[in-house]
């Protein structure tokens, strides 16, 4: 059984405790489905926009520099050649799409695995509730003080998307603010601490997207 303490967003402890069975979340921790789920959203996230141009697609004759003998010069083709400078590529780079997916299922397990890990690690902060009336990045700065997690990459997960939550985070470069059925493996393992909200757990422990 996995206890831990609740705080409110000032820090304080609240006196109560956050108890579930790990089973809920996962068996075991597969570090092995854990990287392919990772490679996969990294791969996801390139762009796959390089492309350099071929000897047909560079400008330049396509007549030979000079005749094939008698000039005293080596033999040579045209200055589109990719041994000349400004030719083209022999090799070019063509725009590529890395994207590919996993099953879903897998996925989901995957993103249980992380949240399992960082409770196993002790890097979760659960807190009751998360509210800001207005926008306020001093507001948020001083919730992570607060909370003893400022000088670590942090994870804040919430219940639903809250424009106030996440407009007060995103001025902070180590803080990235997530809805728990938007969380995924990669966003989970890319930061060192997790800071949670009870409902944001319980819907984890329910069922996380994790796609």
């Amino acid at each position: 059984m996995i206890s831990v303490a609740v705080y409110n967003q000032a820090g304080q402890d609240t006196g109560a405790k956050y108890e579930f069975d790990p089973a809920e979340l996962a068996g075991e921790i597969n570090k092995q489905l854990l990287h392919d789920a990772v490679v996969m959203y990294q791969a996801n996230l390139r762009q796959g926009t390089s492309k350099t141009k071929t000897r047909s697609e560079v400008a330049g004759s396509s007549h030979k520099l000079y005749r094939q003998k008698g000039t005293g010069n080596a033999r040579a083709g045209n200055k589109r050649t990719p041994v000349r400078r400004g030719g083209g590529h022999a090799f070019a780079k063509r725009p590529k799409d890395w994207s590919y997916r996993l099953p879903r299922k897998a996925l989901q397990i995957a993103t249980r695995m992380a949240v399992l890990g960082k409770f196993q690690d002790n890097e979760v902060t659960v807190v009751d509730s998360l509210t800001m009336d207005q926008p306020k990045t001093k507001v948020m700065a001083a919730v992570l003080k607060a909370l003893g997690v400022e000088k670590d990459s942090c994870l804040l997960a919430i219940d639903n998307h809250d424009a106030a939550v996440w407009r007060s985070a995103r001025n902070i470069p180590t803080l990235s603010v997530s809805p728990a059925a938007d969380l995924n493996a990669l966003k989970l393992l890319e930061k060192r601490r997790l800071v949670v909200t009870t409902k944001a757990l319980d819907q984890i422990r329910g069922k996380v997207q994790g796609g």
